[in-house]
């Protein structure tokens, strides 16, 4: 089975386009772009948006399977997120997007805060939320395994500290693939 990409950069039109290139030669005139790519250019666009907007930028997601394709963009704010705020980052985003015309195909705008399960996109978001419990799941396996579940205990230049039992991983923040914070009732 032959490799379709989510997205293509044609240098025909310079422009991003949908899972349907319009280029004649795909694999010879385009070169794909990854989704960890998309997910880069749309941070770039949205962080000074946001902030702009009062809130702080947490993360992005973009995911394309199912019916339709759901942009969901995490917001915060230190007094809290409101409903106001995520319609007012929604429809400034939504514009923004319009113009930029980044995703040419269909898909749903999400806009909201991260949660209690908040998903951790940056080593900086790890610092801030050492003293939690958190699950860490890796790109590759790591001491022969991918999903780790413990308190998090530090952050030392590029790795996760996490003490699981009496142990204590150093995790490549590179590999993380996923983490979220564990909500604790």
């Amino acid at each position: 089975m032959g490799y379709r990409p989510i997205f293509c950069f044609c240098e025909e039109d310079l422009e991003l386009v949908g899972v349907n290139c319009s280029a004649s030669n795909l694999g010879e005139d385009c070169g794909v772009i990854t989704m960890d790519s998309i997910l880069e250019s749309l941070e770039k666009l949205f962080e000074p948006a946001v902030s702009g907007l009062g809130c702080e930028f947490w993360g992005v997601q973009f995911n394309v399977g199912g019916k339709r394709a759901v942009l969901r963009v995490f917001i915060e704010k230190e007094s809290g997120v409101e409903l106001d705020d995520c319609e007012r980052v929604s429809r400034h985003l939504s514009s923004l997007l319009d113009v930029e015309n980044i995703i040419r195909s269909e898909y749903v705008l999400e806009v909201s805060s991260p949660g209690f399960d908040r998903q951790l996109f940056k080593l900086d978001h790890f610092e801030r939320n050492i003293g939690a419990k958190v699950v860490v799941k890796l790109r590759t396996p790591f001491d022969g395994r991918r999903k780790f579940t413990g308190l998090l205990t530090a952050v030392e230049g590029e790795d996760i500290v996490l003490r699981i039992d009496e142990e204590e991983y150093l995790l490549p923040y590179p590999l993380v693939d996923k983490a979220n914070v564990v909500p604790q009732y």
